[in-house]
């Protein structure tokens, strides 16, 4: 096929010249004139940008999420729906009970920012329509405003939530039938091309493994929160792209392991992690903001071999292990292994991360997973540890301490490890494990942090793992500012 088809509001869309660095945001503000949808950062931070992409689970239902359009590269919206703010209206065609919502409660100063507040709130309207203010403030995460406080926002999204009507809205009424539109436009192999810029879409995952022994060199594009800013930043070249975000979403809880596909999203994990990891719940819902969530692949997130991705520190401390497809063949080797240094991975040309594989933790298993940012909420981490200890009959009988930010590639903390082995769960292990790691890592200086920053927010972390577990009701929700 040699056609890039979706929906945008209520019409199908059929291109021919679609190029690997295309962006949605250009798509809908310079060749459909849908200029509700702004640039803010082009980097998916802001949400100004904030449009909902309907697609079609690996069951058949029709889901719609926010994602930031200024990243979104237009392959990724093959056999999508995607709405904008100009899509929405109330029953009497006026207002959208959201849009009224933020008029009535004054959510809306200087405007620039607000179409894509309304989409975020649309989104989390039509999900959890009994959402409190930690919901809603967790859905705003990815949404940037400088003028309101947020406080009328929130106070426009509670309002709107309690009045309901979900089931009368447009998206609500029409679902069966755009879901049987979508399923029409999927099944085959597409290619596509703008000049010399290629994009490809393979038809499964068989197709993809194929598909990377014919380009051994493309580009693959999961959600392109890292690949997006590639484009739009750096203006780099990513020709030919091979796009896999729909690809991959198998999700299997059996004999005592986790079995993500690497095309997982946060937002679809994050049930599994609430209910099997709970110590890193919270974690979770730091990485990027909803918007980037519901784009960005776990497996993706290892892929790129970034040393400051949110997912190797905690996964590696879980004692993960990545499947590795190569055509027909497939290798499990540890998470921790596949990265070899800044910028290197163990992964052979046409090889692709398939499916990370994570151990359940067991009886006297204690976890934690912590992230260092200058901003709390949609921010790069500057460090992040995952911590697992296991502790028999009052000793630690096997501790993994990862770290991510403190070296040229996510690492475990060796040294700091021994130390705490066989010793007594006691405060002088974690004293000593802390002293340790200035053996184990001699962070640089960037934009982020300074090495001295770096190392001391490090040891102050195993430091929190301990009181935190010693004594579990002790208040230790402190401004970042404090934790180091």
């Amino acid at each position: 096929m040699t056609q890039l088809r979706f929906l945008l509001n209520d019409t199908e869309i059929a291109l021919t010249e679609v190029g690997a660095s295309d962006t949605l945001l250009d798509h809908l503000r310079l060749t459909r004139r849908l200029t509700g949808t702004k640039e803010g950062c082009a980097e998916g931070d802001c949400g100004a940008c904030t449009v909902l992409s309907g697609r079609l689970t690996e069951d058949g239902a029709l889901i719609y999420e926010p994602i930031n359009a200024c990243i979104r590269l237009m392959a990724s919206c093959h056999a999508t729906h995607v709405v904008t703010i100009e899509h929405l209206r109330g029953p009497d065609g006026g207002l959208h009970p959201v849009q009224q919502a933020m008029v009535d409660h004054h959510g809306s100063q200087c405007g620039f920012c607000t179409p894509g507040i309304v989409m975020a709130l649309y989104g989390l309207w039509m999900t959890n329509p009994e959402a409190g203010e930690a919901e809603i403030e967790t859905a705003l995460q990815g949404n940037i405003c400088r003028c309101t406080g947020y406080a009328p926002i929130i106070r426009a999204a509670l309002a709107v939530g309690a009045a309901g009507g979900q089931t009368q809205d447009a998206l609500a009424r029409e679902r069966l039938a755009v879901a049987a539109r979508l399923r029409s436009m999927r099944g085959s192999r597409v290619s596509l091309a703008r000049g010399g810029d290629r994009a490809l879409i393979p038809a499964d995952t068989d197709d993809l493994a194929a598909l990377l022994q014919e380009e051994p060199g493309a580009t693959l594009v999961a959600g392109a929160t890292d690949v997006g800013l590639w484009v739009t930043k750096f203006m780099r070249d990513i020709s030919p792209a091979i796009f896999i975000g729909h690809l991959m979403k198998e999700i299997v809880v059996e004999n005592g392991t986790i079995r993500l596909g690497a095309g997982v999203t946060y937002s679809e994990a994050m049930p599994l992690i609430a209910r099997h990891l709970p110590q890193a719940a919270e974690y979770w819902s730091r990485i990027g903001g909803w918007q980037v969530r519901n784009a960005g692949t776990i497996g993706a997130n290892i892929a790129n071999g970034s040393p400051i991705g949110d997912t190797p520190p905690l996964l590696i401390a879980l004692g993960a292990r990545l499947v590795l497809r190569r055509g027909d063949a497939r290798r499990e080797i540890p998470l921790e292994a596949f990265f070899i240094e800044y910028g290197k991975q163990d992964r052979q040309p046409g090889e692709f991360v398939e499916a990370v594989l994570i151990p359940l933790p067991g009886e006297g298993d204690r976890i934690a997973a912590y992230k260092i940012s200058k901003r709390r909420d949609s921010d790069i981490t500057a460090v992040a540890a995952g911590i697992a200890i296991r502790v028999e009959e009052g000793r630690i009988a096997s501790a993994r301490l990862a770290f991510g930010g403190m070296a040229g590639t996510p690492r475990r903390a060796a040294r700091a490890e021994a130390a705490l082995l066989g010793q007594p769960f006691a405060a002088p292990a974690f004293d000593a494990a802390g002293r340790a790691l200035a053996e184990d890592f001699q962070p640089l200086t960037d934009m982020r942090a300074s090495a001295a920053y770096r190392a001391t927010v490090a040891r102050n972390l195993i430091r929190r793992f301990w009181l935190e577990q010693s004594e579990p009701g002790l208040p230790l929700r402190l401004r970042q500012s404090e934790e180091a």
